[in-house]
């Protein structure tokens, strides 16, 4: 009887223990990647108004295209995992080479679509006539290192699975770094404007793909793993992904639709509704690092048959969802009157924002859940029952949202709409966690 709660303690510190050192370095490596946009845009912003213009629109259609295809690395990482928890190594390795060769693959035909029709994109987006020709050069140069950017999607992908999130830290502070002294050397040193920042980010993207490159290779070598690419573990890797490339468009569209009804409101209300979506994807970070390692541990576990093993790991995942949302929804609330200001001097859109921000404050235990949950169900390789979940998330609330400025809601019951679209997707992966579906053990799903 004494010794029992011992052990049970004993095995929550060593999932503690695991969680937090691999979800700490993914944190890391997440906040990285945003900073690239962050680099280029205050290079680019000295330039001119119209170049900056250019660049907003560039990058926002280069971010969709790459978050489109984010299913590489998650995919990649529960198919890797699974067969190092069957202690099968060098099928590990095997495994994320066929994700690195779909990603070069799906790189090539975006780059073989994008570089022709960037002129016809950009003039989607609705670019001034003088801000177009700087989104076309940013665009065109920078698709070229799309083949790049996704193979680093897949190798990270390959790097969690093993365990490993401290690598692509450091390939990302590395990546960080040259991209921010080959953006300023180019734009200014070599005095080649937008186009010196397109191409600053693309080297930089090709260097952390050639370093992912020779850890991988590295690795296959040693474990004796072959490199060629193999058609039917490509098509394996593809079919896996798909699911989750339907969820993540669903999400996506979740996204647009609430941007969209946010513009429909007015001008303080989008203002304050992109300042709110920017803080709700920083909190998305850290929610996110905790379901990476979910991915990570739950993958390894049912690769070893240990279905004991993941039922624990996927119990104490959702405690630390919980805790971390109620610890951010409370720095949200504590921090809110430092960082307002921060982001507008407009007491119009700060008091629309305020009531707003405390939805999502509230909101947040709900969203950790929902990220864990995610993180589990990725992990398992459960990629069909995301996909239908997020399209039952999606049909949900669309009509929901849509209907609000019709009934003259404001912002704050958007975000109601927001939560209640989190709550759907809360629902959702609980009952799959509750029903041990998701539960296939062995080095395959």
């Amino acid at each position: 009887m004494t010794q029992a709660p011992a052990t049970s303690k004993a095995i929550r510190r060593q999932h503690d223990r695991e969680i937090v050192s691999l979800a700490l370095p993914a944190f890391g490596a997440l906040v990285a990647e945003p900073l690239f946009l962050m680099v280029d845009s205050a290079v680019v912003g000295h330039l001119g108004t119209p170049q900056l213009a250019g660049l907003a629109i560039a990058a926002a259609l280069l971010t969709t295209a790459v978050s489109v295809f984010v299913f590489l690395a998650y995919a990649t990482t529960a198919a890797v995992a699974r067969r190092v928890g069957a202690g099968d190594l060098p099928a590990a390795i095997r495994q994320g080479m066929d994700g690195i060769w779909l990603a070069l693959l799906l790189g090539a035909a975006v780059v073989a679509v994008t570089v022709p029709a960037a002129p016809w994109l950009i003039d989607l987006f609705g670019a001034s006539d003088t801000a177009a020709p700087y989104a076309i050069t940013y665009l065109r140069i920078s698709s070229l290192g799309i083949p790049a950017m996704l193979v680093v999607l897949a190798a990270t992908g390959v790097l969690r699975g093993l365990q490993d999130t401290r690598t692509p830290l450091y390939v990302a502070i590395g990546g960080f770094t040259a991209n921010a002294a080959l953006n300023v050397t180019l734009v200014y040193g070599a005095d080649l404007g937008i186009a010196g920042s397109a191409w600053g980010t693309v080297i930089a993207q090709c260097g952390m793909a050639a370093v992912y490159l020779a850890v991988v290779v590295r690795g296959a070598r040693r474990h004796g793993a072959s490199l060629r690419p193999d058609a039917a573990g490509i098509r394996a890797s593809a079919q896996a992904g798909l699911p989750l490339l339907v969820r993540t468009l669903s999400l996506r569209a979740v996204l647009l639709i609430a941007t969209a009804v946010a513009a429909r409101l007015g001008d303080a209300e989008v203002a304050a509704h992109q300042i709110i979506l920017s803080l709700w994807s920083l909190t998305a970070f850290a929610l996110d690092a905790i379901a990476i390692a979910g991915q990570a541990i739950i993958g390894r576990h049912l690769g070893a048959d240990d279905a004991e093993g993941a039922r624990q790991v996927c119990r104490r995942m959702i405690q630390w969802g919980v805790v971390s949302g109620v610890v951010l929804g409370a720095l949200i609330i504590v921090a809110r009157p430092l960082f307002i200001p921060l982001f507008t001097s407009d007491t119009a859109v700060q008091d629309t924002l305020l009531p707003a921000l405390l939805v999502v404050a509230l909101s947040q235990p709900i969203s950790g859940v929902v990220f864990v949950l995610d993180g589990v169900l990725m992990g398992a390789g459960d990629g069909p029952y995301l996909a239908w979940a997020m399209l039952l998330t999606l049909a949900v609330f669309a009509p929901v949202a849509l209907v609000i400025p019709t009934l003259g809601g404001g912002l704050t019951a958007l975000w109601w709409a927001m939560t209640l679209m989190m709550s759907v997707r809360m629902a959702t992966l609980w009952l799959r966690s509750r029903s041990g579906r998701w539960i296939v053990t062995g080095a395959t799903r």
